[in-house]
């Protein structure tokens, strides 16, 4: 039988320059520079930011997801300022098929840093060893082709594309679909 993550207490990780942990209220307005700009939820089904209500709504299902054990969300915190720059994790997780599903964002002054390559690589490493994940999937936009190059970075592989799978903003939108297998991994 397999050992599956308890979902007891949210999990801090600690990457070479940044800590990864549990969303707090007093992160509301980082969130809000985060999410208000047109940049960052451009490929993801959220539109702007336009409040702090907006904020603490994200972190509300930040906290539902860990409670209802579907995934995690850490924010990306620079330790020496102790500003939130980003986020990353996982959602849709499903236990039966040791599969989960992995989501990020960063403000746009922190890409093409190393960033995201960093703390992707500390997260996945968690579910593979913390949580007895077997696979990894991300959907990404085809267009967000930054996104796509840094899955690939990660060794994850283009299964292929989801045709209009979504409807975001108005429309119905195509997904390509990569992944990481466990027995991928280094």
């Amino acid at each position: 039988m397999s050992v599956h993550f308890n979902f007891m207490d949210f999990p801090e990780l600690a990457t070479e320059r940044f800590i990864l942990r549990k969303a707090q209220e007093s992160d509301c307005f980082d969130l809000l520079e985060l999410y208000s700009d047109e940049s960052v939820v451009k490929y993801i089904p959220l539109d702007p930011f336009n409040s702090v209500e907006d904020s603490k709504n994200e972190m509300s299902w930040y906290e539902k997801i860990f409670e209802d054990q579907s995934g995690l969300r850490w924010l990306i915190e620079e330790p020496t300022t102790k500003k939130v720059i980003g986020t990353c994790g996982f959602l849709n997780y499903e236990k039966a098929h040791n599969r989960i599903e992995i989501g990020y964002d960063l403000i746009p002054s922190y890409w093409r840093k190393g960033i995201m390559k960093e703390t992707l690589s500390s997260i996945i490493d968690f579910a593979f060893t913390e949580m007895n994940i077997n696979k990894i999937e991300a959907k990404v936009d085809p267009e967000n082709e930054s996104s796509i190059r840094l899955l690939e970075k990660l060794n994850f592989y283009q299964e292929g594309t989801l045709r209009e799978h979504e409807f975001e903003k108005g429309k119905y939108v195509d997904l390509v679909i990569l992944s990481i297998l466990k027995r991928e991994y280094k």
